[in-house]
């Protein structure tokens, strides 16, 4: 990024959105109903040491919009099986599963990743219903013939 830009800080507090703990926008009036301003807010989704913000260029301008959020603001919204088994995140990422960094809280899973904490949202969950199994010490995924159980925090 060109160190001489401006920047534009919107703090959380003062954001006129946020995301629920399920992933979906919200405003004043509701939640999110436009598919492409939906794709567009979590396209947009970045974070720094201030946390989660939006972004946007307002006439030379980058403006930041920190936005209140539960647990967190990346999502695992769809997988690819495959090798390796990928997570597609609300932000347009991929992430390959890494069954090591999986835990479940509050029955959501999660997923630890270097950048930030994923949960997965519960169509992706229904894609995955095959890959999991219950073993004596709890549920567990399987990737490639070998059962990871899923630690519950």
């Amino acid at each position: 990024m060109n160190s001489d830009r401006n920047i534009k800080i919107i703090p959380k507090e003062d954001a006129v959105f946020w995301m629920d703990g399920n992933g979906v926008w919200h405003n004043e009036h509701g939640p999110f109903e436009h598919p492409k301003i939906i794709t567009y807010f979590n396209r947009s989704i970045q974070k720094d040491e201030l946390g989660y913000f939006v972004s946007q260029d307002l006439e030379g301008t980058e403006e930041r919009v920190y936005f209140p959020h539960e647990e967190t603001a990346v999502f695992a919204v769809d997988i690819r099986k495959g090798d390796p088994v990928t997570l597609v995140l609300n932000t347009g990422a991929g992430i390959p599963v890494a069954p090591e960094q999986l835990y479940i809280e509050n029955d959501a899973l999660f997923m630890e990743s270097p950048k930030h904490l994923i949960k997965f949202n519960q169509q992706t969950l229904a894609k995955m219903a095959g890959l999991f199994t219950e073993t004596g010490q709890g549920l567990a995924l399987v990737l490639n013939g070998k059962s990871y159980v899923i630690p519950e925090k």
